[in-house]
């Protein structure tokens, strides 16, 4: 079974990923049974061999499924199911989706207002060097290293160090977040939109659209994952026999 980007991207309809064929396909087997709660997923090898994908592609599927808390990895022992449908509350990384979410809530949304009336004229500058570079960048793991550092340059302009402090401790798990996100809800281009509204509000010096840009970033962050996560299937399959 051959899950390459040219053989999953249908015509006038978005590129899919190998990475995204593979989990949909593994979700699926997990959510109609043919994988049960307990059962060990085939390796790595063995799955990269099925698709005909690399070890990498499986590998981030792996972990895609573990974070919508349909798998567990045990080291040395390989990848087992522990649920048949993802949680309503998927992991990143030692923190919950709504952990990050409680937290950039409070933290985020008025550090964004802080930035507009505090930041200075090299806070800006690297800010809009930022987002021009994520405008540009094609490759999915340098735009969410960008996307990081773009976070965490917002709270540094806030002129408090302490929430510069506290974006940094959660920076891997947002990048863990802001990944599955683009592989499987397609929103790095939506983000990068939103992330001019932002970058426009705080160089314009103003404290409330600043503040109602990050919101709208964070609501439509949320609904993607949720959307995400909240996902079904509808063809049923019988049990994968041993």
């Amino acid at each position: 079974m051959n899950l390459s980007d040219s053989q999953t991207a249908g015509h006038g309809i978005r590129r899919v990923s190998a990475m995204e064929a593979v989990l949909a396909h593994l979700r699926g087997a997990i959510e109609h049974g043919e994988y049960a709660v307990g059962d060990k997923l085939p390796s790595e090898a063995s799955l990269s061999k099925e698709f005909e994908v690399s070890r990498s592609v499986v590998r981030e599927a792996l972990r895609g499924l573990q974070a919508l808390g349909l798998t567990v990895s045990r080291t040395g022992k390989g990848t087992f199911v522990t649920a048949s449908g993802p949680a309503e509350n998927p992991t990143f990384g030692p923190y919950s989706a709504r952990d990050l979410f409680e937290v950039r809530r409070h933290v985020e949304i008025p550090v964004a207002g802080y930035a507009a009336l505090r930041r200075s004229t090299d806070d800006l500058d690297l800010l809009t060097h930022l987002l021009e570079r994520m405008e540009h960048e094609t490759d999915n793991t340098a735009w969410v290293a960008l996307d990081s550092l773009f976070h965490i340059t917002i709270a540094q302009a806030s002129g408090n160090p302490v929430f510069g402090k506290v974006i940094e401790e959660i920076r891997d798990a947002l990048a863990r977040q802001s990944s599955f996100l683009n592989q499987l809800g397609d929103r790095r281009v939506k983000s990068n939109g939103e992330h001019r509204k932002i970058v426009t509000a705080i160089a314009d010096g103003s404290e409330s659209a600043a503040v109602s840009a990050m919101t709208a970033h964070l609501e439509h962050v949320e609904n993607a994952l949720t959307t995400i996560v909240t996902k079904t299937t509808v063809t049923k399959t019988t049990k994968r026999t041993p």
